[in-house]
């Protein structure tokens, strides 16, 4: 039986996947769009924490890591029982395209529609900021900095 709670989205990115990846993976870059902080380990086991707000930390390790192709991460929030850190699974493809990357990204074992609506709409605002910055523009200030 498929899980009924998956957030999947897609997203056409101006930049090949290696730009994609570094964006993805090293924590100076990942800040240039999301978060206040972030200490990312990419190798299997490695641990993934982003300060995603400000005010809220996203917990998890690497399950897989495959360079310019493939992240898949535990994800959880820090002091949440409801989505506790390494609770769900972040699963990000990045397909390479004549005109930049096709980037698929699939986040299971959230535990109800509700969450699946509140981590759809946290994906949709930060891969559209991904997208700015990999396009070389400023995203602006974060409109979900501060939120808990």
């Amino acid at each position: 039986m498929q899980d009924p709670f998956v957030v999947r989205r897609e997203a056409h990115i101006a930049a090949p996947p290696a730009a994609v990846f570094a964006l993805m993976t090293d924590p100076e870059k990942i800040l240039r769009w999301m978060g206040t902080e972030a200490q990312i380990e990419p190798e299997p086991g490695g641990l993934y924490l982003v300060n995603v707000t400000g005010a809220r930390f996203a917990r998890g390790s690497f399950r897989e890591v495959v360079p310019v192709h493939r992240l898949a991460y535990s994800f959880g929030w820090d002091g949440s029982e409801v989505v506790p850190p390494g609770s769900s699974l972040v699963e990000i493809d990045l397909i390479e395209q004549p005109d930049g990357t096709l980037l698929r990204l699939t986040h299971s074992g959230l535990p109800s529609a509700e969450q699946c609506a509140g981590h759809t709409e946290g994906w949709v605002h930060y891969l559209g900021r991904l997208t700015e910055v990999a396009a070389g523009r400023d995203p602006g200030p974060d409109v979900f900095g501060g939120r808990k």
